[in-house]
């Protein structure tokens, strides 16, 4: 997908899609994937092999035993999740380090591994869920490494990400939810993921969901799992509240949500 003419005149640069993962969605996107071959290109690239074993043997995701091996990270998380670590590696990657982004992607880890395993409960396309989460945020980072001097001064002042939106449009002439889309677009997210990452301010802070409905699902996902990381008690209400306009079934949605909050909850405390 071509990144929105606009955004190039404001000189802010998209950073490319490395190969690695260029060639990581080709995989992924055979209904026949070849798992041993997914695993050695991601073991071929030795520094983004260590991140993801360091990833995976974290405590987000629980594991009773570490994992020595990319192919035994599959083996115990399935290739989706593997492939969304190795995606937000990938991410953090095309930038610098900084201490400020450090939060930006903690919170991508958890909020991908959580909207990847609600779309799988809810029936839903888990890929392009936990990739939505993950990129959530990331026009921050592109905003970071464009005005480092400056952006670390908004994101202190901003008391959510709808007051943030209004500062960066104010001083970049452009918000982080529209260069995280263009993002996307620019990695060859599909286009469900980028409505999620486009509307995810907006949806957050109550409106509605996007348009056409096919569109809708995954950003009523990122509502529910920003709920689930801000205010846990409210999480039902908010399911209650986005489901139908989703058009998922609310006894599901309500069984389904508790099941993997429950889990996610038991992993982190595995990991104790």
């Amino acid at each position: 997908m071509a990144v929105d003419p606009e955004l190039r005149t404001l000189q802010i640069d998209i950073p490319a899609r490395p190969e690695s993962l260029v060639q990581l969605s080709l995989l992924m996107a055979d209904d026949d994937m070849n798992l041993q071959a997914a695993s050695r290109l991601i073991e071929d690239d030795m520094a983004l092999a260590a991140a993801v074993m360091k990833a995976v043997n974290s405590s987000l995701y629980g594991l009773k035993g570490r994992v020595q091996s990319v192919h035994q990270a599959i083996t115990y998380l399935g290739m989706r999740e593997v492939a969304a670590i190795t995606f937000e590696m990938g991410l953090r990657a095309a930038f610098p380090p900084a201490a400020e982004l450090e939060p930006i992607w903690a919170r991508a880890a958890q909020r991908g591994l959580i909207m990847g395993r609600l779309a799988a409960a809810f029936g839903q396309d888990a890929w392009a869920a936990h990739s939505a989460g993950l990129f959530e945020e990331c026009g921050k980072a592109v905003l970071f490494r464009h005005a480092p001097d400056h952006y670390p001064a908004m994101l202190r002042a901003a008391r959510d990400d709808a007051e943030l939106v209004s500062l960066e449009t104010a001083g970049f002439g452009v918000s982080h939810d529209a260069l995280g889309a263009a993002l996307c677009e620019s990695w060859g997210l599909g286009a469900a993921a980028v409505a999620s990452v486009r509307h995810h301010v907006q949806a957050q802070a109550g409106g509605d969901l996007p348009e056409p409905p096919p569109r809708r699902a995954i950003t009523a996902l990122s509502v529910i799992a920003h709920a689930a990381m801000r205010t846990p008690e409210q999480v039902d209400d908010v399911v209650t509240r986005i489901a139908p306009l989703a058009g998922v079934d609310l006894t599901l949605a309500l069984r389904s949500t508790r099941r993997v909050l429950d889990e996610l909850q038991q992993a982190a405390a595995r990991a104790r």
